[in-house]
């Protein structure tokens, strides 16, 4: 039986870019799903996928864009909107009948979640999970990538410094190519995973001291973690474009991080057992990202890190308890982080099997 065409949305992004590429390393057909048409757009199509340009939130584009497919990946957009994009997403699902979605949820997911991303993540696995058995879904909820990490690879380049926000407290981060291919292995055969939960993660816990480290022998100098105040951070954060939204629930996460959200069921085996390959460690990931040109050193760039790090502070940011009253979204009573919810904790056990089974919006 031959493979059916694959949609990825945000195909542009993380995730979406690196599962395109490994759906076409496969042979097999991909439309890949963009907001714009941009360099990342046309990279897309010269690798061989069907470019759409599209928005989540536009029904009859989402329309076309599902005709003929068989299989979808979804990765929701960072937008407080995004639950309503979800709704359009699975009412042209089923219209075309596909087989099967894979979404990327999140390992916080839950109704009480300060952050509205997080409570729109558990919203949208319940809805998918109501389009059974008809298409068959399955999360995958990663906690902190690699990347959010490593996207700071120039300052740790330039300046020998590892920006940190989360303490002592440990991960075991997983690389975005590492997350494509379990959403690979599921699409190539969605049957026995349909209704289950996979967190993918990396082959160590490491503290962002221990990221330090394996930063200083990759970049051949010493890198060192600074602990840095969340006000600077969410300078330096608009300064690179980063979104309120995105940073009003980044600062919840920081907190999830801390108080040892993302250490419990880490490490575990769901990539080697389902895409037959261990998971890529830190060091290897972080060598993909040192090749990257701002990690290469110059004097020139030396100096222009310097003199962003030095300005930095005096840079506007943003008021995220102004942008949470003024976005409309409705606060639920009761929210609260992911180690303070007994519900949440009774489903993120330390040591999880394979994958979960949901059932009844519960992941078992």
């Amino acid at each position: 039986m031959s493979m059916p065409k694959i949609l990825v949305t945000a195909a542009a992004g993380k995730t979406g870019s690196a599962l395109v590429a490994e759906c076409l390393q496969r042979g097999w057909q991909v439309r890949a799903l963009v907001r714009r048409a941009d360099v990342r757009a046309r990279d897309l199509a010269a690798q061989g996928a069907e470019v759409v340009i599209a928005d989540l939130h536009d029904e009859a584009a989402m329309q076309r864009a599902m005709k003929g497919v068989g299989r979808a990946y979804w990765c929701a957009p960072f937008d407080p909107r995004a639950l309503e994009a979800a709704e359009i997403f699975a009412e042209a699902a089923v219209e075309a009948r596909i087989e099967a979605i894979v979404g990327l949820s999140q390992w916080l997911a839950s109704p009480f979640h300060p952050a509205l991303a997080t409570r729109n993540a558990f919203a949208t696995d319940r809805l998918f999970e109501s389009l059974g058995p008809q298409i068959a879904y399955t999360a995958l909820n990663p906690g902190f990538f690699a990347d959010n990490y490593l996207r700071l690879i120039g300052f740790a380049a330039q300046l020998g410094v590892l920006p940190s926000l989360t303490g002592d407290s440990r991960n075991a981060p997983p690389s975005n190519e590492d997350i494509a291919r379990v959403a690979a292995a599921v699409l190539a055969d969605p049957a026995p995973h349909a209704g289950r939960t996979y967190r993918p993660t990396g082959p160590e816990l490491l503290s962002t001291v221990e990221m330090a480290a394996i930063l200083t022998a990759v970049l051949r100098r010493k890198v060192r973690k600074v602990e840095l105040p969340l006000w600077l951070f969410a300078k330096a954060a608009r300064m690179q474009g980063v979104s309120p939204f995105e940073l009003s629930g980044f600062r919840h996460y920081v907190e999830d991080h801390r108080q040892g959200a993302f250490a419990r069921g880490a490490p575990n085996d769901v990539v080697e057992r389902l895409t037959g390959r261990p998971p890529e460690r830190f060091a290897m990931i972080a060598a993909r990202y040192a090749a990257r040109p701002e990690a290469q050193r110059s004097a020139a760039s030396v100096l222009r890190a310097w003199a962003e790090f030095m300005i930095t502070p005096m840079m506007p940011g943003y008021d995220l308890t102004r942008f949470d009253r003024i976005d409309g979204a409705p606060l639920p009573a009761g929210l609260r982080h992911a180690m303070s919810d007994t519900g949440w904790i009774a489903t993120h056990g330390a040591t999880p099997a394979l994958g979960r089974q949901v059932l009844k919006g519960v992941s078992q």
